[in-house]
């Protein structure tokens, strides 16, 4: 039926791929009958014969009509369904109880051709039978009719129905094989941008803590070298190690960054103004406007960053005099900014990979980076957050 025009796997998962059901249909009408005829009361050797005949109908089907239903050979099937007819044709003329194996027959011509070829077979198959009753029976027209009619009808109506069916079948099995390789596809796209957007995360992660504590070091470590009494910045450069050490251990640990652990957000600030004025002695000052209070890890995390990444730049490029730390408390926001008078940039053409980072970061928790700058007017960095992060499970 649905077999034909696609090679099948009569073992796969789908139903009407199995064709055990059929074969087993065909081998009870067709050693069913012969049985019966063996114990008739014909001669012997016609009884042998007939029987003989209808036994053959298996092995003939094994041979040659299952591999052509199997892969749909239609030159095949063609000589597998003739010499089932040749073969119930003659037990028919012999014992006409042999009529019985149409029952499963009939099947065969649908799952060998498509639905109008089908039917044709079935008519061919009937004709024996008909033939003999019209040769017993010549006065019996209108039930010869009557039965041949009934029979070929509802062979004809139950193969296209079935072989519809058993199309649609496959259509939708080919479809839920689609949806399932998409759904497979999307899970891996998925997974791929995950490892991508983490792997963005810890680059970030890297540059705003180790990358930039280096820089510090270095730094020092020059500024050492030119003093005639080094210990100040040697102290400052052994401090800043084992800062980044705890980075870096944090890091690892997917705990939260270094700066914030023991300590509030403010507190943090306050430390890091502090540390770049005994780095750089440049004038900093921090101030609180609002009234303190805890805000979620992820938005203390990125206001830390963003401030970290802010001191680092005026430290390398401002070449300031003055940088004020500010952080603001409103009721549903909460603001950083950090605002310094050194020699300014043009951002449209200098945003470089932290400054890209940090917007990235700012924008993952919802909230907006300004930055405003002029060669010799000094910049500004204002990163405003909502104070309360959403649910991302609503």
């Amino acid at each position: 039926m649905i077999w034909s025009g696609r090679s099948i796997d009569p073992s796969g998962p789908h139903v009407w791929h199995s064709l055990r059901g059929w074969e087993m249909l065909l081998a009870a009408a067709t050693l069913v009958p012969a049985a019966f005829i063996l114990s008739g009361d014909l001669p012997v050797t016609e009884r042998v014969l007939s029987a003989g005949l209808m036994a053959a109908i298996l092995p003939v089907y094994f041979l040659f009509g299952r591999s052509a239903i199997l892969t749909d050979n239609r030159r095949r099937g063609a000589v597998y369904l003739a010499a089932l007819v040749l073969l119930f044709t003659s037990a028919v003329f012999i014992e006409p109880s042999a009529t019985f194996a149409l029952f499963g027959l009939c099947p065969q011509c649908f799952m060998v051709f498509p639905a109008k070829p089908a039917v044709g077979m079935v008519i061919v198959l009937n004709a024996g039978p008909a033939v003999r009753f019209l040769i017993e029976n010549p006065g019996d027209t209108f039930n010869f009719l009557s039965v041949s009619t009934i029979v070929i009808f509802f062979s004809a109506v139950f193969g296209i129905w079935m072989e519809r069916i058993m199309r649609q079948s496959e259509e939708r099995a080919a479809l839920i094989a689609e949806l399932e390789a998409q759904r497979a596809e999307v899970s891996r796209l998925s997974a791929e941008r995950g490892a991508l957007a983490e792997r963005e995360r810890l680059a970030g992660e890297i540059h705003d803590t180790l990358a930039q504590g280096f820089t510090s070091i270095i730094m020092l470590i020059q500024a050492a070298e030119a003093q005639s009494d080094p210990a100040r910045h040697l102290s400052l450069a052994v401090q800043t190690a084992r800062e980044n050490l705890t980075e870096a251990r944090a890091l690892i640990a997917a705990l939260s960054p270094a700066p914030l652990d023991g300590s509030t957000l403010d507190e943090a600030l306050v430390r890091l103004a502090g540390r770049l004025m005994e780095e750089t002695g440049i004038a900093t000052a921090f101030s609180l406007r609002g009234e303190s209070r805890p805000l979620p890890p992820p938005t203390e995390v990125v206001l830390i960053r963003a401030a970290q990444e802010a001191l680092a730049n005026v430290r390398k490029h401002a070449a300031a005099g003055r940088v004020e730390v500010s952080a603001s408390y409103g009721p549903a926001t909460v603001a950083l900014e950090i605002r310094d008078d050194g020699r300014g940039f043009d951002p449209a053409v200098a945003e470089g990979y932290g400054l890209r980072g940090m917007r990235a970061r700012v924008e993952q928790v919802g909230g907006t980076l300004t930055l405003t700058s002029s060669p010799a007017g000094g910049t500004t960095l204002e990163a405003v957050l909502p104070a309360e992060q959403p649910d991302r499970g609503a």
